[in-house]
């Protein structure tokens, strides 16, 4: 039991027992495990319930565990120094894989074929750190999606941006921002910073503005925006729907917004910005790891000027500069004659996946999201049973609870590699697995 485990005299004491106990033998603790209760801990440990509230909200900051109300407090599921979206699943062969969220390699360009026509010479100490090619195209890529381009610069992927905002303009203990459901590696990123995540209600259209609006006080630092290819939902902002969050934020001159553009121009969705009217602090941040190739690690980042000058001072104290060799590599598939008919295949092709699962759900009676990206979002009443039972019928799908902070509980399917025939073969065993339970679509 674990509460004859747990030591400590203090809050982060407590804690850190904790933390211990999940991460020596992971498999001995239930993803959702309740822990005990502030006053049978307490009792215990012969400390103030207050030491134990405390540390429970240690826990929490850490991505540890999660607070439900009455319910109490439980262990989130757990945890390895390597981030879990970085592991490969392990799949039983036969089981066709749908929960990686990777772009489908037949579309991606010929890095061999880039690589081959590659002239990068020596780099060294003292040179600038950016291509100022790459800037220059990154720059038109900004301003042709609207968003203001004064100051650019590069960085290693998408999260490595997002992590430099943050760092910057948020300390231990501040509220952030995040969709709900939202992306794991926000969560774990505010998590390894000690951010606390405020979740925000979304739907096929993005961040609701009531509820943007209500959750904008002055306890929150930062806002992390996804305005097309929401990872897990698939939503996708229209332009009102951007200007009506762009009004609101301007109310609030103390929330950085960190725009993230993950999927770029194969989300199957034109561009949309918040930042047409910025707010006093910004970053736009367009991830190429999904269009170009996720080994790339680059992301291009506009924002305002001291927001871009810090990221950039910070860089220069760690990683130095993201490397010429990739930075010259990312503008040549980028900027390749036939980069934009390929995009556009692609954003096409993508599009009749998602679709194509989306439609034959439908036909079942089954709702669910994707207006753009890779991934479809269905809601379900029971996600662990949900997915064990299409495991059974050959089907690897991602259990909702790792993208989730508040809302309902759902499966994200990956429909990049998703062909029509496997999409419709999909609804029909998803059908098959709810009636086998004797259960209906949430």
């Amino acid at each position: 039991m674990i509460l004859n485990r747990i030591t400590g005299a203090n809050a982060s004491e407590i804690a850190h027992s904790i933390e211990g106990l999940a991460q020596s033998a992971p498999g001995q603790q239930t993803p959702g495990q309740p822990l005990p209760t502030i006053r049978e801990l307490a009792s215990a440990l012969r400390v103030s319930p207050v030491t134990v509230a405390a540390a429970y909200r240690l826990l929490r900051t850490r991505g540890l565990a999660v607070g439900q109300g009455r319910r109490g407090t439980r262990l989130r599921p757990q945890s390895s120094p390597q981030p879990p979206a970085l592991r490969s699943p392990l799949i039983v062969e036969g089981v066709v894989d749908l929960t990686t969220g990777n772009p489908d390699p037949e579309l991606l360009p010929s890095v061999d074929a880039a690589l081959r026509g590659l002239h990068a010479g020596t780099h060294l100490y003292g040179e600038p750190v950016e291509l100022r090619s790459l800037i220059a195209f990154a720059t038109a890529e900004f301003e042709a999606d609207g968003v203001p381009s004064g100051s650019v610069t590069v960085t290693c992927g998408a999260l490595d941006a997002v992590e430099r905002v943050l760092r910057e303009h948020a300390r231990p203990g501040d509220r952030v921002l995040v969709e709900d459901p939202t992306l794991p590696g926000f969560l774990d990123l505010l998590a390894s910073l000690d951010l606390i995540p405020h979740p925000c209600a979304i739907d096929d259209d993005g961040l609701e503005p009531d509820a943007f609006d209500r959750a904008l006080t002055a306890q929150i630092k930062a806002a992390i925006v996804t305005p097309r290819a929401q990872n897990p939902t698939g939503a996708a902002m229209r332009t009102k729907r951007a200007s009506d969050l762009s009004r609101i934020l301007r109310r609030r001159s103390h929330v950085v917004l960190i725009e993230v553009d993950p999927v770029g121009p194969v989300s199957g969705a034109p561009a949309v910005t918040l930042t047409e009217s910025p707010p006093e602090r910004w970053v736009s941040v367009k991830s190429t790891s999904k269009f170009l190739a996720p080994d790339l690690r680059v992301a291009v980042v506009a924002g305002d000027a001291l927001t871009i000058a810090r990221v950039e001072r910070r860089q220069a104290l760690t990683v130095r500069w993201v490397s010429h060799l990739l930075q010259r590599l990312t503008l040549a598939l980028w900027s390749d004659p036939s980069s934009g008919r390929r995009l556009a295949r692609a954003a096409d092709l993508y599009s009749q996946r998602r679709t194509s699962l989306i439609d034959a759900l439908a036909t079942r009676g089954i709702t669910a999201h994707g207006r753009s990206g890779f991934n479809v979002w269905i809601p379900v009443r029971e996600e662990t049973a949900t997915v064990q039972a299409l495991a059974g019928r050959g089907w690897a799908v991602a259990a909702g609870e790792r993208f989730r902070v508040r809302s309902a509980p759902a499966i994200r399917v990956t429909t990049s590699a998703l062909a029509p025939d496997d999409a419709r073969r999909f609804a029909a065993d998803f059908a098959s697995a709810l009636r086998s339970r004797g259960a209906a679509p949430a």
